[in-house]
């Protein structure tokens, strides 16, 4: 069974080239190496990762994230806070709407204030800001979870090629 980590280290893979040791995978996400080990067996176990390498099952990583993450993960907004925009507020999907609602990840560097997102785990703003690919994958990934249905397949159409962009 997939868990909020499991799923955010897969979308982290589908950002990257190369194959990365479990080290810098558990240094770029900011959790133990353990951790990062433990999610990747899981991910390889649901069928998002090849079992011989580190390699996203792109495919497959998308057919998840855009019919399965909104109902293991709904989104939830909550009050007002200073963070990071995500969803219709975040790249590439606030270029084609123009929303008066800000939506946002808390988080105490942000440079927006908004209506509060919670992530699907605590430590997806900390990695976005230091990757903005990541970031555009995960802010889909919360329009397609909150969004309505414009926004929602305006969305999948664009992780669509954020996905197959990191190949």
């Amino acid at each position: 069974m997939l868990l909020p980590l499991d799923i955010v280290v897969a979308v982290k893979l589908a950002t990257l080239k190369e194959e990365p040791t479990f080290a810098w995978l558990a240094h770029e996400m900011g959790v133990s190496a353990s951790q990062a080990h433990v999610a990747v067996g899981r991910c390889v176990e649901s069928g998002l990762i090849h079992a011989d390498s580190k390699r996203v099952v792109r495919a497959s990583l998308l057919e998840f994230l855009v019919h399965g993450v909104q109902y293991m993960l709904p989104g939830k907004l909550g009050p007002e806070a200073r963070g990071i925009a995500t969803s219709f507020s975040a790249a590439p999907l606030n270029e084609q709407i123009d929303a008066q609602e800000i939506i946002v990840w808390p988080h105490p560097e942000g440079n927006l204030r908004g209506t509060s997102l919670e992530p699907i785990y605590k430590i997806v703003p900390d990695v976005a800001r230091r990757d903005a690919h990541f970031h555009s994958m995960m802010a889909m990934v919360d329009a397609i979870r909150i969004g309505r249905a414009r926004e929602r397949n305006l969305a999948k159409d664009l992780l669509r090629g954020l996905v197959y962009d990191g190949s």
